[in-house]
């Protein structure tokens, strides 16, 4: 193939496919990936142009420029690559933490693209193609293995032989894929997602005054919109390094608001382990507008709908606040 010409237009940004969180399998022949825990991006390849959008459409190249580039490097006219790019710790496993120390410049894991799909190859459109189709062109397409992009491997092992895998290799979960299914742009159940592990994304809506030796603040105040309103979920205390303490202190400090976003506060306490949030505490909070999301694992719902021992993991990019709602199993 000759070299792609530098007048080729880059491709349309394209909503990426979405999976529907199940706590089981239904019937029919699926495949199975790794669930990754970092940031979705599409990668939009056209002549000598490429570019690296999150989800929501923002710019992710000038933070990774050794995906770009690796991106550039192949030898395609144009292409829609689907993947996730991911920091890997000492075991090689994709950590979310890591990924944000590397945003903050705190640290610099190795950070990877795991490509797994395949939307458009040398100007034509696969998402109606079989995703077993779309797969064998991208792994011919990514032949050659890098050092910065990968192929995701699917399995057909059954599934409760990969999750014991998973859970030993302390991964989230995994993505099950049904066997001829196109590429759609929503969540139509041919993607499923099984989590080991509980964690989603959460919108910060305040934060609670920092006491003792805690500088900057104490808690993040969380939560999740339903029917177009932001419910409040619990608070997040633990996950802060000093550095991140401050820099988040900092980001929130600039999005500042008078009023609480949160529909359902005051709100009342069920004992020692869900404190609530009374009126009384309430003027000891800071509110902040509702646009920063961030991802946080916890041990599980309760039943008044809070989250149990919840950990901070970082701050999402690649979501808009607005789409954050609570994730259930169907």
């Amino acid at each position: 193939m000759k070299r792609p010409s530098g007048s080729a237009l880059v491709p349309n940004f394209v909503e990426p496919m979405k999976a529907k969180l199940a706590d089981s399998i239904p019937a029919g022949a699926w495949t199975f990936e790794i669930k990754f825990d970092g940031y979705r991006a599409l990668a939009l390849r056209g002549g000598n142009t490429t570019r690296l959008l999150s989800r929501n459409e923002k710019d992710l190249g000038k933070k990774f420029p050794k995906i770009v580039n690796a991106i550039a490097a192949l030898d395609v006219h144009d292409a829609i690559i689907d993947g996730e790019i991911v920091a890997l710790d000492e075991n090689g496993r994709p950590s979310f933490q890591l990924l944000q120390g590397f945003d903050m410049g705190q640290e610099r894991p190795p950070i990877v693209y795991y490509a797994f799909d395949l939307l458009r190859l040398n100007g034509k459109d696969l998402r109606a193609s079989p995703i077993e189709e779309r797969k064998a062109k991208l792994a011919a397409l990514l032949q050659r293995p890098t050092t910065v992009i990968r192929f995701s491997i699917s399995f057909t092992e059954k599934i409760g032989e990969l999750l014991e895998r998973a859970r030993e290799l302390s991964l989230e979960g995994l993505i099950a894929k049904r066997v001829g299914s196109r590429y759609d742009s929503k969540r139509t159940g041919a993607w499923i997602k099984i989590k080991l592990y509980q964690q989603q994304a959460f919108v910060i809506g305040g934060y609670t005054q920092p006491v003792g030796e805690r500088k900057h603040f104490g808690a993040l105040l969380v939560g999740v919109y339903e029917d177009g309103k932001l419910k409040f979920t619990g608070r997040v205390g633990t996950g802060f390094g000093e550095k991140l303490l401050k820099s988040l202190s900092d980001e929130l400090t600039g999005i500042a608001v008078k009023t609480c976003p949160f529909f359902n506060l005051p709100a009342p306490g069920r004992g020692h382990l869900d404190p609530g949030l009374s009126a009384a505490a309430m003027k000891r909070c800071r509110w902040v507008e509702p646009v920063l999301v961030c991802q946080v694992k916890f041990t599980e719902w309760t039943r008044d709908d809070r989250l149990r021992q919840p950990v901070f993991l970082g701050i999402r990019e690649d979501k808009n606040a607005i789409e954050v709602v609570r994730e259930k199993a169907t």
